[in-house]
């Protein structure tokens, strides 16, 4: 291991007085301030890219953008209507809302898309939700030649929302005895809290070829099951009590009695040989601190865990669980605060850049909101942590930044584990050279120390230990700058930023 032993010319040391106002001293610049913009809003964004080089994400309302950089998006479909080029068949097919009907405003949902090119069938598939309530709802599958559709639908693969009275419109009873589905619902009422709300898909393949779809939102919690790759259709399994698996939702992962567990993602790195689980905390209004959240499993069914060796306890609140990767913050580029960021999917590029993909609103009292890309890493434990600038093309080195680049004073934006509006505000720590952080009026809060040879950090902040990396990357102004990334066991993370 290594700490800093020789000096700087000069140590960028960015000295905010924060309840000044966050005015700098010494006469220096303040960091140009950003007002990015993607160019579209695209809601739940899943990204997939062409074998062109292409980027696309799709979202929810039928909303498609593309991009070759990124960076600007440029709208492709939007809108549930007829004239929509993304389905060639699903709002004039008679069997496609059967079951959930219309919703309160008189049209139809089409939530949160996922695409994947299958292997078996030579085709783009898309899954994606269709509901008219908070319970009553299901996942369909639609299939095409080109990434960018049209889309033809092709059925349902699984329902929630049901009830006795209605059940036959579904296909459960193809999958259970009529006697056993009373564990699902009553005659007036689905048991939520304890069954999934079917939406959210998002299917990959796992390490051997197999393929999955995970889902689920609220309710009763994250579920997944195994899909067919030649039909594109789930395997539906016998129940089995220890693993948590039910012969038609399949097995569920983690969350229940309706705690805010949302929009799950998972994808496997070949360098850790871990599954990882995103999802989203909170509500995904500005004010309703939704958050990224991340565990991890060996294998593609769970057990997922997060870093304390835990998962979602449905007894109890759970935002102690679940490695907090994103939430509300501000820094002093940012015109406004970034709020409620969430709903994310991740690109692994053949290069080995991992990007983390999701949409985020803003301090300005409105609900809008635009898509983003970061890049992550895995940290020396094998955790995701997140750049803390939208990504515009920056590499992790291998063999780490000059030691003499680290010292000098950083802005530190501390996450926690709270679900709430608070928004993560910098405040001043200073990385010596002698390996000590100081804090406010000079008093030591901690220490730090890389390791040879690589871009890895270890960080005691404040009573706390931290595993991440340093990463030199312009934000979203061009502003060059020195960051840090990091996770604890204690599921909170932290990012400094020296400008």
């Amino acid at each position: 291991m290594r700490t800093g032993v020789f000096g700087r010319a000069c140590c960028c040391c960015l000295l905010i007085a924060l309840a000044a106002g966050g005015a700098f001293a010494g006469g220096r610049a303040e960091p140009r301030v950003s007002d990015y913009s993607s160019g579209v809003s695209v809601h739940d964004p899943s990204i997939v890219k062409s074998p062109d080089g292409l980027y696309y994400i799709f979202g929810s309302h039928m909303e498609v953008a593309k991009s070759d950089d990124l960076w600007t998006w440029t709208s492709v479909a939007s809108g549930v209507r007829t004239a929509n080029p993304l389905f060639e068949n699903l709002l004039s097919n008679p069997t496609a809302f059967d079951f959930v009907g219309r919703n309160d405003e008189g049209g139809y949902s089409v939530w949160a898309p996922d695409v994947i090119y299958n292997r078996a069938m030579q085709r783009y598939v898309m899954y994606f939700s269709k509901t008219s309530s908070y319970v009553k709802s299901s996942i369909g599958f639609a299939t095409s030649d080109s990434i960018a559709g049209p889309y033809s639908y092709e059925g349902t693969v699984v329902y929630s929302g049901f009830t006795q009275a209605d059940i036959e419109k579904t296909d459960v009873l193809d999958h259970v005895a009529r006697e056993d589905t009373f564990r699902y619902a009553g005659s007036n009422s689905y048991r939520n809290y304890q069954w999934p709300n079917a939406i959210d898909p998002s299917v990959f393949y796992d390490a051997e070829g197999r393929m999955w779809m995970v889902y689920g939102s609220w309710s009763g919690g994250i579920f997944i099951l195994e899909i067919d790759e030649s039909t594109g259709r789930p395997i539906r399994r016998d129940a089995d009590r220890a693993s948590g698996t039910d012969p038609y939702f399949g097995t569920h992962l983690t969350g229940g009695n309706h705690r805010s567990i949302e929009g799950p993602y998972i994808v496997y790195d070949e360098s850790s040989r871990y599954y990882y689980l995103f999802v989203s905390y909170g509500r995904l209004v500005s004010d309703g601190g939704y958050q990224i959240r991340v565990f991890r499993s060996r294998r593609p069914d769970g057990p997922y865990l997060d870093p304390s060796g835990q998962t979602v306890d449905p007894v109890y609140p759970h935002d102690e669980y679940g490695l907090k990767l994103l939430g509300n913050y501000t820094l002093p580029s940012l015109l406004r605060a970034y709020m409620a960021p969430g709903h994310n999917s991740v690109l692994m590029e053949d290069d080995g850049t991992r990007l983390l993909v999701y949409h985020v609103r803003f301090d300005d009292g409105t609900e809008y909101h635009e898509p983003r890309v970061h890049q992550w890493f895995l940290n020396a434990d094998g955790w995701p942590v997140v750049a803390p600038f939208a990504y515009s093309g920056e590499r992790l080195s291998d063999s780490g930044v000059p030691l003499s680049d680290i010292p000098g004073t950083y802005l530190l934006l501390e996450f926690g584990v709270d679900i709430s509006d608070r928004v993560a505000k910098p405040r001043e720590i200073r990385l010596r050279r002698d390996g000590s952080i100081l804090g406010a009026e000079r008093r030591t809060v901690g220490s730090w120390e890389t390791a040879d040879g690589t871009p890895f950090v270890s960080l005691y902040i404040d009573d706390t230990s931290y595993e991440g990396v340093f990463l030199r990357q312009p934000d979203e102004s061009g502003n060059d700058a020195m960051t840090f990334t990091a996770a604890s066991k204690e599921n909170d993370s932290v990012w400094g930023v020296m400008y």
